[in-house]
């Protein structure tokens, strides 16, 4: 038939891996019927007599997934206020943050996709990765029940809530890197990125540099992901660096030195005597 995607998984055009491995990687008793539905992506169903799709469990899934960080972060940060939680929340549950979670799991090699979007790096397209995740998340919550969905959330997400705690006020490193430059008067961050690999497989190296030195490097599937790793590294060296300064350098820095890691000046060399030499045989005062 014209335009149908082959439905094997050994190799065919639709040549992802056995969903069943993925029973496995998840540690939950889903159901094998439920978890095919939930890695369906409509452009599959569109080539192959429209089957269910995943959009309905992402739209549970989603939910699901807002309920368990929300209340992770309740639980988690008494003291801070609904504004900052919200951010948080944000920052964990955003597309980015799903798809990174999706690609640590290898989710893409398992997702049923029709051929147009296979040969357009549709397994690597943080859209695709993030909402398939949350379908995942949906049918666990069905098949399993909430204790186990939530379980599966806390194994997936909790290092993500731990990483966002840290960003302050930023949304992601990038900003908060850029903030924490600002108010140490270093400079503007600037990202160096170098891509390898196939179209449909590309990997991605970022450097960055503030005030010229090179203080962090990432690698990601993307090059939003290289640089977020990257400024992380930065984050944290810049930090540990602050942390080690003595005060006469905190003093200098504080006046638009700049570098956290400076030492007072020198006084300067004297230029000699202001005062004209003793003739010879003058008497001592």
């Amino acid at each position: 038939m014209v335009g149908v995607v082959s439905q094997s998984w050994d190799g065919g055009v639709n040549a992802g891996k056995d969903p069943a491995e993925f029973r496995h990687v998840l540690g939950v008793p889903i159901m094998p019927a439920s978890l095919e539905r939930a890695l369906t992506h409509r452009s599959y169903a569109y080539e192959n007599a429209n089957p269910p799709t995943n959009e309905r469990l992402e739209f549970l899934g989603d939910s699901v997934l807002g309920l368990v960080v929300t209340d992770t972060l309740f639980r988690g940060y008494p003291n801070l206020p609904e504004g900052q939680l919200a951010k948080l929340r944000a920052a964990v549950v955003q597309m980015g943050s799903l798809a990174e979670v999706a690609r640590e799991l290898d989710l893409g090699s398992y997702v049923k996709l029709g051929r147009g979007e296979q040969v357009t790096g549709g397994r690597n397209k943080s859209s695709i990765l993030a909402d398939t995740l949350e379908a995942v998340i949906g049918a666990v919550y069905i098949d399993c029940g909430l204790a186990d969905a939530s379980g599966l959330v806390h194994r997936l997400f909790d290092p993500v809530i731990a990483r966002a705690a840290r960003l302050g006020a930023g949304l992601d490193w990038k900003t908060s890197l850029q903030e924490l430059t600002a108010g140490h008067v270093l400079g503007v961050p600037e990202y160096v990125v170098e891509e390898s690999g196939p179209d449909h497989q590309k990997s991605f190296h970022a450097v960055v540099k503030v005030g010229g030195r090179v203080l962090g490097s990432g690698h990601g599937r993307s090059k939003k992901a290289a640089e977020q790793q990257a400024a992380e590294a930065a984050w944290n060296a810049i930090t540990a660096e602050a942390a080690d300064v003595p005060m006469a350098a905190e003093t200098d820095r504080a006046a638009g030195n700049g570098d956290l890691r400076s030492e007072p000046p020198e006084s300067p060399e004297p230029s000699g005597s202001s005062e004209p030499p003793e003739p010879p045989g003058s008497p001592e005062r």
